[in-house]
């Protein structure tokens, strides 16, 4: 899995450094996005919104029991 930004990539290489990642493991992921320019921070994709609905109606009715005495 590539980088995804350039946030991710000094994270990597900071545990790279603290010796939590493999060598080779940081050059995989490094070499997948190249020299490519990578966005600071990666944007989320908008949430949809919920469209208007009429409120749910609420149950008049009582539970009843199946079971007869």
């Amino acid at each position: 899995m590539p980088f995804k930004s350039q946030a991710q990539r000094r994270k990597f290489a900071e545990l790279l450094v603290k010796g939590e990642i493999s060598p080779e493991t940081f050059e995989e992921w490094n070499r997948e996005t190249g020299n490519e320019k990578l966005p600071e921070r990666v944007e989320h994709k908008p949430k949809k919104r919920a469209s208007k609905k009429a409120p749910a109606k609420k149950r008049t009715s009582r539970k009843t029991s199946s079971k007869k005495r």
